[in-house]
């Protein structure tokens, strides 16, 4: 099984930014954390970040034939981008939106998601086992376990 997470812009200031909010993990362990569960459950995974919202669709539209699966965390994109949403329509990939914070329990406009209609499911709220628990899920999910 080939997975692919997808970050959007700022995370790769985590540790540095906000970490009250966001924790003291960076982008980087939290990766390393997800490729080690990722090797115990067979998963091969792809990690990419990008501040760029044309370099986020950019990838979601390489996806079919390259992925089976994808998590997204597309951090303020999730409540402001139309774009992201149609390249998510567009390749049909399965995904599971996550995110480090509560959204739902933060500024209205955070409360907000333009592709968790689309999505498989929503993870917020637990800080970097956001991700272990959306990959749990996605392999589950695909793996008809």
């Amino acid at each position: 099984m080939r997975l692919t997470v997808i970050n959007g812009p700022n995370l790769n200031l985590l540790a540095a930014r906000e970490p009250e909010l966001y924790g003291r993990a960076t982008l980087g362990e939290i990766e390393s954390l997800v490729q080690a569960e990722a090797i115990r459950l067979g998963v091969q995974l792809e990690w990419f970040q990008s501040n760029d919202e044309g370099a986020l669709v950019d990838l979601i539209q390489a996806l079919p034939g390259r992925a089976d699966g994808l998590i997204l965390n597309a951090a303020a994109y999730t409540h402001t981008s139309l774009a992201l949403r149609d390249a998510l329509l567009a390749v049909r990939v399965p995904f599971v939106e996550v995110h480090l914070s509560n959204v739902f329990a933060r500024e209205k406009a955070r409360r907000r998601s333009m592709m968790a209609d689309l999505a498989i499911g929503v993870i917020a709220g637990f800080g970097p086992h956001s991700y272990l628990l959306a990959l749990r899920a996605l392999h589950a999910r695909l793996a008809n376990v």
